[in-house]
């Protein structure tokens, strides 16, 4: 299925953000990984917008396991001259001829599947991918004179957030625990982080984003993120379902945003340090669902299938970005509101004209 481009809007908004970092981009090459998900789509798209108007001669290699359907899928994207497919596993990908000799400047690994279905199904897979693909990526990168490499990384680190915490800093020492399945991911998470302090050296910088939870164009609204799926209800005009007590605070960071957090991580962050990437603005899963509705004007009921226990704390998953904000000036740009319409209208919901913004 061919998808529509990113709202010029909205890759305007990125390059507004970020102009001043891609001189040293001039004529350089960047490598990344998961090219076609939800972050990479963003990341290509953004680079290619930022390379034309900027007239910066630059390229982009992405590793797909799949570029036929890329290609499909995006194909204003792949018609790009800047743009170049490559086909592999991120476990042992290898370069074409013509490019194993050349230098990548800039590396990003954002090629894990952060799928609840892989990790209860599939735990033994999940965690190779992310151990195996971010030590393969690392290796290639110390090969093919990268100098700066940043790692998409998850709050998942950080195991289950105490109630006394409301947003949970870089520095909060909790993790998840080891002995628990459903800690695959996170685990995995931790020593890819691990292995990107391995390997930086004074060539080879490496920066962390642990992010959260976000909202934008490209996030599939039929997997297991709370908002796409409260989209895709309220656009069916289909009652939206709770599947919890609603209870949970979260915060979403709009995808353009994102993007502008990641492209600044990359060019000036710190080696061997961790930002958090997300929104403080703390929301409960039942006022998010309420949200989804009145941003895009429908009346549809919202079904809440578990009752809340009396006293009991709510679980949450919510950073702070303090630390972003103070060292690389960075904080969010688009509402919550305004994020959901942007993103409802890129899957093709038409608004009500009282509630365009």
């Amino acid at each position: 299925m061919q998808l529509p481009c990113i709202a010029t809007t909205d890759l305007d908004l990125i390059l507004d953000h970020t102009r001043d970092l891609w001189t040293e981009a001039r004529g350089q090459r960047i490598f990344l990984t998961g090219g076609t998900g939800f972050f990479g789509c963003w990341l290509v798209e953004s680079f290619l917008h930022a390379n034309r108007a900027l007239q910066l001669d630059a390229n982009i290699a992405v590793l797909t396991r799949n570029p036929t359907a890329f290609a499909q899928k995006c194909p204003h994207l792949q018609a790009d001259p800047a743009l170049t497919l490559i086909p592999g596993d991120v476990r042992d990908f290898q370069l074409p001829p013509n490019l194993d000799s050349a230098e990548f400047r800039y590396v990003i690994h954002a090629a894990t599947e952060a799928s609840a279905k892989q990790a209860a199904e599939e735990p033994l897979a999940m965690l190779q991918t992310i151990l195996h693909g971010t030590e393969r990526t690392l290796q290639f990168a110390s090969t093919h004179g990268t100098r700066k490499f940043l790692l998409t990384s998850s709050g998942a680190v950080y195991g289950e957030q105490p109630a006394s915490i409301t947003h949970v800093p870089e520095d909060y020492a909790g993790a998840p625990n080891p002995l628990a399945r459903g800690s695959v991911y996170a685990e995995g998470k931790r020593a890819a982080e691990l292995l990107c302090a391995l390997y930086a050296n004074a060539e080879l910088e490496c920066k962390i984003a642990r992010c959260f939870a976000f909202v934008g164009p490209h996030l599939p609204l039929d997997a297991h993120f709370a908002i796409g799926n409260f989209l895709r209800d309220a656009m069916r005009g289909q009652p939206i379902q709770i599947n919890g007590d609603g209870t949970p605070m979260r915060s979403y960071l709009y995808a353009a945003d994102l993007a502008i957090w990641l492209w600044i991580m990359l060019f000036r962050a710190p080696s061997c340090e961790a930002f958090n990437v997300g929104s403080e603005e703390a929301i409960s899963i039942a006022n998010l669902a309420q949200t989804v509705a009145n941003s895009l004007g429908s009346n549809t009921p919202i079904h809440i299938a578990q009752h809340s226990k009396p006293g009991a704390p709510p679980r949450q998953y919510v950073p702070s970005t303090r630390k972003a904000e103070r060292l690389l000036g960075l904080h969010p740009t688009v509402p919550l509101d305004e994020a959901i319409r942007r993103t409802a209208t890129w899957h093709g919901h038409q608004l009500q004209p009282s509630n365009i913004k």
